[in-house]
């Protein structure tokens, strides 16, 4: 199953019960990350390759994750920091387009464990400077910082939708609350995955057969997304940080091996 495939109309006739169903999940897992808990959404890049190859995926997804993104922005508009949101933007925005300029260079097989070493890397960052935190040294709002962050999340939304766990790991070192958190993070994916857009249907990974999947798939993302607005009421906010971090580290190892 490949991008040409995508764009043929016989496409979705070739879709069995079991890709319909994995599709259907991915959808609820991003409805449930944009506004619950976002460690989810980086369960969605597995999920989804192991349907379409990498590549085809990360074009089929992204119109998902904006539909989801306008319905977390709608919600938590008015939690954003924008503070944050400035200082890494045009970092992200840079990173896009290194990613899409490296999207024709790397295959399938490759694009995993880079993908996954990233994150450990991040991830193993955030824990180093959350220790030195409790320890009583300052948290990490040097430009550089956010810049590396920025270039990161950048490329890796470009080449897999994966800039969920990067993301994750900035917002936590600023110490934000959970609703800080998500209507910082509901912008910034908001504005990178629609940014993204171009890119991607200039590279034939989206197009009006893949669009039709994904409308099939909305009123599941949507109703993700409603769970998701009653879930993260009952999480306490050190439990909520700690599934992130622990679904990343997890969707991380996976792409890695």
């Amino acid at each position: 199953m490949n991008v040409q495939l995508l764009a043929s109309n016989s496409q979705f006739s070739d879709l069995s019960t079991v890709h319909w169903l994995i599709l259907g999940l991915s959808a609820f897992l991003i409805g449930i990350s944009k506004t619950g808990v976002p460690g989810l959404g980086i369960l969605v890049v597995p999920l989804a390759a192991a349907v379409f190859p990498s590549k085809a995926s990360t074009g089929l997804i992204l119109p998902m994750l904006v539909i989801g993104d306008i319905f977390a922005v709608a919600y938590y508009k008015r939690h954003a920091v924008w503070s944050h949101l400035v200082r890494l933007i045009p970092w992200a925005m840079i990173g896009i387009v290194l990613g899409a300029l490296a999207m024709g260079k790397i295959n399938d097989v490759q694009l995993r464990p880079v993908i996954g070493g990233i994150v450990l890397l991040i991830l193993i960052v955030g824990y180093w400077r959350n220790r030195q935190r409790d320890e009583g040294d300052r948290i990490p709002t040097q430009w550089w910082f956010a810049a590396l962050i920025g270039l990161f999340a950048g490329t890796t939304t470009m080449l897999a939708n994966a800039a969920g766990p990067i993301m994750a790991i900035y917002l936590i070192a600023m110490q934000l609350p959970k609703h800080e958190y998500l209507g910082t993070g509901a912008w910034y994916f908001l504005l990178m995955n629609c940014f993204k857009i171009p890119f991607s249907a200039g590279q034939g990974l989206i197009t009006e057969q893949s669009l039709f999947i994904n409308l099939a798939n909305t009123p599941i993302l949507l109703a993700g997304a409603v769970a998701g607005v009653f879930i993260i009421k009952y999480i306490p906010e050190k439990l909520f940080k700690e599934v992130v971090q622990i679904l990343a580290a997890l969707a991380a190892i996976y792409l890695f091996i």
